[in-house]
């Protein structure tokens, strides 16, 4: 049989020995070669067997010039085929820094140290947009970034492209984990007093019912997505039905100054496809606002946007997430209360429910639109000082 390493003598005289091999076909069948040049026999007789032996193993990977940008653009046409827009948008925003940071490195020289290099900065000085530039990110970013990371990296070993998944066994840091759940102890829901200070001082303002949909735990998209025809019943002791969501999502398509736009959608799960009971206050709350939306309507005339919306202006034009945080925020100071994001005004009521007035575990995760209700209980139910005695309360009963 013919040595397959030929040896060659190039223009300026030097010696090289080249060897080509087969390395499989590609998707329409034809073979595919690659051609190797080494500066002894040794070293390209080495090659060559580690070549076939990765070859009759399975192991082997072909070179590419595939760079780590390429590869996210493959696994984003992947992996967003058949999601949300939303879903998409947030693939796209979490792969971000990768492309930041190490977009432009070769994929096959990708190393494990570079992931870790990665989370650094990210920790450190990678934010971009959401609050000040160059200061660092949330662990749960940064979770989030890997984790798709991860995942782009699995498709490149299915596909052939490297050998192993170099941030498979890379992990946040336990100091920067510290951190984070030091922040989220700082960050505590309203106590049962202070919700109570916040009602008492936004009643009778035009954004009262909005809040008090906001505190019987629908989320800020629900809020803004609710619809007076299709979602609310006020007729007897009245019902809302949480079914569709509006949210704004960042389209990086998009020209700067336009890009976060609104987006319309179904809730994302059966579980949080729900219709509740309305409480008494947020039902004679939502007829005060239905009927104040009419007196707008009436002055506003012509210029009235019916867009069928609960929450809208004084021209009917319906509010994003984004207004309706600020305009709580407002409320909020107004009412010499703690600023909470309302997602923690959502999770006083969950609790209080739970830990409070007894409401039993499963009730309270359908009251919240979750499917999982360990997740309830991990996430959204706190112990706060006072649920903590009326555990006390209970207790002397017991032992009295």
């Amino acid at each position: 049989m013919a040595d397959p390493i030929k040896k060659i003598t190039l223009k300026d005289g030097t010696t090289r020995y080249r060897f080509v091999v087969d390395i499989g076909r590609d998707a329409d069948g034809k073979r595919k070669q690659l051609t190797i040049t080494k500066d002894t026999k040794k070293e390209a007789t080495a090659e060559l067997a580690r070549i076939r032996h990765q070859r009759s193993t399975g192991t082997f990977v072909a070179p590419t010039k595939m760079t780590v940008n390429e590869l996210l653009d493959t696994w984003l046409k992947s992996a967003t085929r058949d999601v949300e827009e939303g879903t998409s948008s947030n693939y796209d925003n979490a792969v971000r820094p990768v492309r930041i940071h190490l977009g432009h490195k070769p994929l096959q020289q990708l190393a494990e140290e570079d992931i870790e290099s990665l989370i650094d900065w990210m920790l450190t000085s990678g934010r971009q947009r959401g609050g000040k530039p160059g200061t660092g990110l949330g662990v749960r970013s940064v979770r989030l970034t890997l984790g798709r990371l991860r995942s782009a990296l699995n498709l490149a070993v299915r596909r052939g492209l490297v050998v192993r998944n170099v941030a498979e066994h890379v992990t946040v840091s336990r100091e920067a984990k510290r951190k984070a759940e030091e922040g989220k102890a700082k960050r505590q829901p309203w106590n049962e007093s202070e919700v109570k200070t916040f009602l008492a001082a936004t009643k009778g303002h035009r954004l009262y019912a909005a809040m008090l949909l906001a505190l019987i735990a629908e989320r800020p998209a629900e809020v803004c997505g609710v619809r007076w025809e299709e979602d609310v019943d006020l007729d007897g002791e009245g019902t809302i039905t949480v079914d569709q969501t509006r949210t704004i999502v960042y389209d990086r398509s998009l020209e700067k100054g336009q890009r976060n736009k609104v987006v319309e959608k179904k809730a994302k799960s059966e579980a949080g496809q729900r219709t509740l009971p309305l409480p008494k206050p947020v039902h004679a709350a939502l007829r005060a606002f239905r009927a104040q939306q009419a007196k707008e309507k009436l002055a506003a005339g012509e210029g009235y946007e019916s867009s069928g919306y609960v929450l809208v202006d004084e021209l009917g034009r319906p509010w994003k997430t984004d207004k309706l945080r600020r305009e709580a925020y407002k409320l909020m100071e107004a009412a010499g209360v703690r600023k909470v994001r309302l997602y923690d005004a959502r999770h006083a009521c969950l609790s209080w429910m739970a830990n409070v007035a007894g409401v039993p575990d499963t009730v309270v995760s359908a009251w919240a639109g979750h499917s999982d209700l360990s997740f309830t209980k991990r996430v959204y139910v706190h112990p706060d000082p006072q649920s903590l005695k009326a555990g006390s309360d209970k207790l002397g009963e017991l032992l009295s």
